[in-house]
């Protein structure tokens, strides 16, 4: 902190930045200082004051300003804001010192650092430390009053009426009076235009309001309509001078969910969406382009929804979804087990609602993602584990959804009221993957064909749990990518399995069950088997789930869309955008209408009675009407055709009817190949399965 010191040896880092990019800092976890000289000829006019702004300080830091002691920051997301006045009037050159701190936890099921995933999740290097100063920083001056905080929500919009509710802190050096100044534009065209007077105490001063807006442009997801944007301004006048002021784009919608069915705008949506993890690994690098991608790539899969998996992400991400109409479900980064952070954890939620609140495509607050205390070690599926260690593991995961727990109980029940107190106009999910209970129940996390069962399982456990249908907002599997030369696929078979488990999140045991790699001859072949597999299951699966729809089921999502690494994950995408089989499976179950034929049995008897009803989905919101349903059935030696015709009511599901079939008694082994095609005057859908006859040891369902 002092200015006179000699820092001509130390490195150059990028700001904004992480420090591991830097290759001095490539291996550290800090902490890492930083010292930047600078000049504030410009500034320290009279009457005037000056600010250092930190938009981005990953985790904590600690400031100094020509060897005074400026304070304290904790919270990687938010902007941090300091009066620097004085010590900038005092003198033109300056040393800003900042030592930035993002310790490792010690105990993953007891962390106090709020990082989210960037510091606990299974698909990222385990060794990873995302510490640095990731977001700019700048030095302003304003007038006398200076607006600390904006808060903006729409918690109401018609299209005869909408309501936006205003909030500011103003920090003033002594009281007196001001005059608040709110402009609404859409395009050159001034909406609202209010000014209000009020008496300002010295010091912070909280002011609320609300603007009306009468015959509102409605801002919609893009599967529903338009995306008008409003520009919205606050500020503060003394004396008939502005001294302040701040200025966010926003839109005009109305919000609501219940039992985890959402309305935009009082039309009701089912909701396909996909868990997006941060862009990048290093967010703070990614470009704006890079962020604004995975939004276009998910519109173009068909999606409504990205769910901010354990972060809060760059503003740029939040701009494109509301200038592509993509709808948000917004966790706060908290992921697994903490201890001891609930009133920091609250003070973060307020934050988020500050910094997010006015975009119209955040749909939904999360509290915390799986608040099991849990220490998630990905060399722990390196190799199956003892049955003593399998139950441990079973019986701690199963004590954490059923029984009280300060994450569950305590932690997440306290950031639940702070959402709901600071932002009305939106739905709040305490905690996501918390099994149905009458006290904490929330959506499910169903990883059949993973983690437990196979992956034909997740229809019949719905039937006989709709509970659990509510909302599914993680199921998938992994697949290598096809950009996977991080593998070292040379070595096969021996790849250097536990070194590709911590780094880059590959789950060997499960592959072994699902997709064994020794049953593979090369590395090409076992990874597009990896692909083929996650693909069917995301394309049954979602097909499963959209037949329930809205019975009990208001949507899903899956896990996930892209890598912010490279990484043998659950992604679609992969670290560079390289589309896995999975991406194209999912974007088929997720268009508009879909016709979908019960699934046939993996194989049959000859002689075996087949009864597959076949349903029309559609998410349109007219009527499909002249629909026509032609299937064929085809088996060795023979085949069978059926047509149906009918209407399938807007934003619907219908049973069109049920394909009936006893195969003959001789058929011979081979291939059975069923299609169903949909015609109608807006356009055609098709689907196939596949099955075969085979002689052997059958259920009355075949094999």
């Amino acid at each position: 902190m002092d200015p006179d010191f000699d820092d001509e040896g130390w490195a150059e880092i990028p700001v904004p930045g992480h420090w591991r990019s830097h290759p001095a800092f490539a291996a550290s976890d800090g902490p890492v200082l930083h010292r930047r000289r600078f000049e504030t000829t410009a500034l320290g006019a009279p009457g005037r004051r000056t600010w250092l702004e930190l938009d981005g300080i990953f985790y904590d830091g600690d400031i100094w300003l020509d060897r005074s002691y400026l304070g304290d920051t904790e919270g990687y997301f938010f902007p941090h804001l300091i009066e620097v006045t004085e010590a900038c009037a005092a003198a033109r050159e300056h040393v800003l010192a900042i030592e930035v701190a993002c310790s490792r936890p010690s105990d993953l099921t007891a962390k106090r650092n709020l990082t989210g995933v960037f510091q606990h999740w299974d698909c990222f290097d385990r060794d990873w430390n995302p510490g640095g100063i990731w977001r700019p920083v700048r030095v302003v001056e304003t007038g006398p009053a200076r607006i600390r905080r904006l808060r903006v929500a729409c918690p109401e919009a018609t299209p005869e009426r909408a309501t936006l509710d205003l909030q500011v802190v103003v920090d003033v050096p002594s009281a007196g009076n001001a005059t608040l100044v709110t402009t609404l534009r859409r395009g050159a065209t001034v909406v609202a235009d209010l000014r209000d007077e009020r008496p300002l105490a010295a010091g912070d001063n909280r002011v609320a309001w609300r603007v009306p807006v009468e015959r509102p442009e409605l801002w919609w997801p893009a599967a529903l309509g338009d995306q008008p944007l409003y520009d919205l301004s606050v500020a503060v006048e003394l004396d008939g001078e502005v001294s302040d002021w701040r200025a966010v784009r926003t839109g005009l919608r109305q919000i609501r969910m219940r039992d985890f069915i959402a309305t935009v705008n009082g039309e009701r949506m089912f909701l396909k969406g996909a868990n997006l993890g941060p862009t990048r690994r290093a967010l703070g690098e990614a470009s704006a382009e890079e962020l604004e991608a995975d939004v276009v790539l998910a519109r173009g899969a068909g999606l409504d929804l990205l769910r901010v998996h354990g972060h809060i992400s760059r503003p740029e991400l939040y701009d494109a979804a509301d200038r592509h109409g993509m709808l948000l479900w917004q966790d706060l980064p908290l992921q697994w087990g903490y201890a001891g952070v609930r009133r920091q954890a609250v003070r973060q939620a307020q934050e988020a609602v500050d910094l997010l609140g006015h975009h119209p495509s955040l749909a939904i607050w999360c509290g915390h993602n799986e608040p099991l205390a849990i220490d998630v070690d990905p060399e722990r599926f390196a190799e199956e584990p003892t049955p003593r260690a399998a139950r441990r593991t079973l019986a701690r995961v199963a004590a954490g959804q059923v029984l009280p727990t300060w994450n569950k109980t305590a932690l997440d029940r306290s950031v639940r009221r702070a959402l709901e107190k600071a932002d009305r106009s939106r739905p709040v999910v305490a905690h996501s993957g918390v099994l149905p209970h009458p006290a904490w129940g929330t959506d499910t996390h169903l990883y059949f064909g993973w983690y437990h069962g196979d992956e034909r399982d997740l229809p019949a456990v719905l039937a006989r749990l709709p509970v659990l249908a509510r909302f599914v907002s993680e199921f998938g599997a992994q697949a290598v990518p096809t950009t996977a030369d991080f593998c070292e696929p040379e070595r096969w078979p021996d790849l250097d399995w536990p070194w590709l488990a911590r780094a880059h999140a590959l789950q060997k045991r499960n592959f072994d069950r699902y997709v064994p790699p020794a049953a593979h001859p090369s590395f090409e072949s076992w990874r597009d088997a990896t692909q083929a597999y996650q693909a069917d299951l995301l394309r049954h699966q979602i097909e499963a789930l959209r037949l329930l729809k809205y019975r009990p089921t208001g949507g899903f999502c899956q896990f996930s869309l892209a890598d912010g690494q490279p990484a043998v994950s659950w992604s679609v995408l992969d670290h560079e955008r390289v589309p896995k089989a999975g991406f194209d499976a999912m974007r088929a179950a997720c268009a508009p209408v879909i016709v979908v034929a019960h699934r046939p049995a993996p194989s049959y008897a000859p002689g075996s009675q087949l009864a597959l009803d076949v349903h029309v989905v559609s998410d349109l919101r007219t009527p499909l009407i002249g629909g026509r349903v032609r299937a064929r059935l085809r088996w060795p030696a023979g085949e069978e055709s059926w047509c149906f015709e009918g209407t399938v009511e807007a934003d619907g599901c219908a049973r069109v009817g049920t394909l009936r079939l006893a195969l003959p008694e001789d058929a011979a082994d081979g291939p059975i190949e069923l299609e169903v095609d949909l015609e109608w005057a807006g356009g055609r859908a098709r689907n196939h399965y596949a099955s075969r006859i085979a002689r052997g040891p059958f259920g009355p369902n075949g094999r």
